[in-house]
């Protein structure tokens, strides 16, 4: 299996900034994309960014010119870097990848999810 942990979360001023850390480890042999996704409360879980192992990214719009994602592949982990964050963006961030097992096993994985609260 495959586990990943979040860490980064807290409460910001709107116009601040957070960065987010995603770590997966258990039986990897590859993620082939890796991203965030974000829910509100009474609101649908929703793409925040995802990024290829080759690097290419895909984002929202709601998030384009404010949010970066970025991956290091040798350490299996997804970065995103929020910048003037909005109220908005208040919701709990998941870390999502997909990938392969060590015994060539395809499957989606899904974080605890960290919290990211934007005051006004």
């Amino acid at each position: 299996q495959v586990q990943l942990v979040e860490s980064g979360g807290g409460l910001v001023q709107a116009g601040g900034s957070l960065r987010l850390s995603c770590v997966a480890s258990g039986s990897i042999f590859s993620l082939n994309v890796m991203g965030w996704y974000r829910q509100a409360p009474g609101k649908q879980r929703e793409l925040v960014a995802t990024i290829t192992r080759d690097g290419t990214t895909n984002s929202a719009d709601s998030v384009k010119g404010r949010f970066t994602i970025s991956r290091d592949n040798a350490k299996n982990t997804v970065y995103l870097q929020m910048n003037n964050l909005k109220p908005e963006d208040t919701a709990v961030y998941y870390c999502n990848a997909q990938g392969l097992t060590i015994v060539r096993l395809p499957g989606t994985y899904w974080g605890q999810g960290t919290q990211v609260t934007v005051s006004s």
